[in-house]
């Protein structure tokens, strides 16, 4: 009954409250084209700038004998009053009578292109800038596409520099026409086209003399005309873990799940379960700072909040309400990727996908089709992505993530790709595929949701041990030394004081393998399932479970990081050469004595931090 009064009020609340929130908006455009001088313009016309500010700028205009711009205004960085256009996406800040409004300079330099993947992705509207005298150019076309795949439907355009077309308004209607034309090809159809002259003002905070022709609203009406976009507490809930905190001063030994609710509610008491785990608890208590401690939090609100039963939930994982519909848990997926990078996108190349809080490798599996964003030439058999192409795409990651498609939850089918340092793409999830794992993750999750938890948490364990608990796969050729390596780590790591344990996979294909034809290949992934069960119950315990296996493959070990946590986990091949797709952590080439070999994966347990104070 608590956590029905909890709900209602929350939903009263969000139903009741004035269209006075915040509102981001971003402003885009072809380079040179005004952005600038149209933000600095907003700025001074609502006295939104600091006191003496604009005073300030203009005096320093005169000293140097430059005339004086509104862009100005904006260029807080050295570098960008000597290159004279904007290198890195700006936030100011300035408001009308209804709100305040964040707006976001979107780069409009193609170099810095890129820097508008994150940029819009935070507006709620977008100003798109063109500049009358120069006409449609194929940033303004590319700018108009992102904003579209990015789901931003409140767009105004500016026709900027209208005072060097002597105001004429056949130039303004051609260009509306013409740029109206290409909107609609992309779905998008625009608010309203407004005529200005961000030099002169006109039509920006005040009604234009020189274009009495133009009867629509200036720029700030037409911003205060756009709409907050509703909170979306009414979707399911969604929380992707930023991190997991544990205090141990004055007693205190709450654990604290902490992240930002993208959508939905939760309130004290709900059952939460975490994908692509499924992992699944009660909450216990939402904690707030400082404040008295909330029953409920919802979409738009940064939270913590406890469990009854203490599980173990990493960064990435996204928390979800057990009675609501569950994201998609896969390592595939079809998306559509915007290429920003300076090298072409290839499939053979490892790079890293950032969704919400989880970062995981990813690989391009297939290019369905690529279309370049500023002509709409398509292409059905390109082997490659190429700057500034839009591809419809599918792609494979190294292990499962949680997310929704692009029409369920937007927010949680946003990505980016990061090639090497930077990032290089940015796209939305609009499928969700299977994945050779799929089979398994099904009884992994019902296993998870059912486990039979210990009172003693894993860091006890971890902290009683002086180890993390871990799978050490010993792999390689036939006849290479993989059992007496194996038994000399068990034995070298047992006399160190380490809880180890080896298992030989024979020992498994006699027994817990019985029922399964030893011999018959069609039962290999039901014999590496058993495998990645009996190697979860032993990590459950907290122990170093070593295992000996001949040739693992890439799909054998994706599979049983289904069903165990992916950091647990330590490939070992051992033999001159690599003969299947595994992409081990440690290669031997060869050893003289297995003690040798030993000592090496003993070292490499110390440098990932899976052995405490060693001997």
């Amino acid at each position: 009954m608590a956590n029905q009064e909890a709900r209602a009020l929350a939903q009263a609340q969000v139903e009741t409250g004035a269209d006075r929130r915040d509102m981001n908006i971003v402003i885009v455009g072809h380079v040179d084209h005004g952005k600038s001088t149209i933000i600095g313009r907003l700025l001074a016309d609502t006295g939104s700038l600091p006191q003496g500010k604009l005073e300030q700028v203009k005096e320093m205009c005169r000293r140097t004998s430059k005339p004086f711009e509104y862009a100005f205004l904006l260029d807080a960085l050295k570098d960008e009053r000597e290159q004279g256009i904007t290198i890195d996406s700006a936030r100011c800040f300035f408001k009308t009578s209804l709100r305040r409004y964040i707006i976001i300079d979107a780069p409009g330099h193609i170099e810095f292109l890129k820097n508008m993947v994150t940029g819009a992705s935070r507006a709620e509207a977008a100003l798109l800038v063109i500049d009358a005298s120069e006409g449609i150019r194929e940033n303004s076309k590319r700018h108009g596409y992102m904003l579209s795949m990015l789901g931003i439907g409140q767009v105004t355009i500016l026709i900027n520099k209208m005072d060097l077309m002597g105001y004429d308004e056949n130039a303004f209607l051609t260009l509306k026409a013409e740029y109206s034309k290409f909107l609609e090809s992309i779905g998008v159809k625009a608010a309203s086209f407004i005529p200005v002259s961000g030099k002169e003002g006109d039509n920006i905070a005040k009604r234009s003399a020189a274009m009495r022709w133009y009867q629509g609203p200036t720029v700030l009406e037409t911003l205060d005309g756009f709409k907050n976009q509703p909170l979306p507490v009414n979707k399911p809930f969604r929380m992707p873990v930023q991190g997991v905190y544990k205090f141990t001063g004055n007693n205190d030994t709450r654990r604290i799940v902490a992240g930002t609710v993208e959508t939905g509610r939760l309130c004290v008491g709900d059952t939460v379960v975490f994908f692509p785990s499924g992992k699944q608890s009660r909450v216990k208590t939402i904690e707030e700072f400082n404040a008295p401690l909330p029953r409920c939090v919802e979409a738009g609100k940064a939270t913590g909040f406890t469990l009854e039963e203490q599980i173990y939930v990493r960064r990435g994982e996204i928390a979800t309400h057990a009675g609501e519909p569950r994201p998609h848990v896969t390592t595939r997926f079809r998306a559509h990727l915007f290429w920003l990078g300076k090298s072409p996108m290839i499939k053979e190349k490892r790079y890293i996908l950032k969704l919400g809080t989880a970062r995981v490798g990813a690989r391009l599996e297939e290019i369905r089709q690529v279309l370049d964003a500023s002509d709409f030439t398509r292409s059905l058999d390109k082997q490659q992505i190429d700057r500034h192409d839009v591809a419809e795409c599918i792609f494979v990651l190294e292990s499962a993530i949680a997310f929704d498609t692009s029409d369920e939850i937007p927010q949680l089918s946003r990505f980016v790709i990061v090639d090497e340092y930077d990032i290089a793409g940015g796209g939305i999830i609009r499928e969700a595929l299977e994945d050779k794992q799929s089979w398994v993750r099904d009884k992994v999750l019902i296993r998870n949701a059912r486990w039979e938890r210990s009172e003693i948490a894993p860091e006890e364990r971890a902290e009683k041990y002086n180890q993390k608990a871990t799978l050490i796969l010993i792999t390689g050729g036939r006849d290479v030394g993989k059992k007496p390596t194996a038994k000399a780590l068990e034995k070298r790591l047992f006399r160190d004081g380490k809880f180890v344990y080896f298992l030989g996979i024979g020992n498994l294909l006699y027994g817990v393998d019985a029922d399964l034809k030893a011999t018959s290949n069609n039962h290999r992934e039901e014999h590496i399932r058993r495998l990645a069960e009996v190697a979860n119950v032993m990590l459950d315990a907290g122990m170093i479970f070593i295992v000996t296996a001949t040739e693992l493959t890439q799909d054998d070990v994706a599979l049983m990081k289904t069903a165990i946590t992916t950091e647990r986990i330590e490939t070992v091949w051992i033999g001159e050469e690599i003969s299947t797709d595994l992409e081990c952590t440690l290669h031997i080439k060869s050893f003289r004595t297995p003690e040798e070999a030993a000592d090496r994966i003993r070292a490499l347990l110390v440098e990932r931090g899976a052995i405490f104070r060693p001997e």
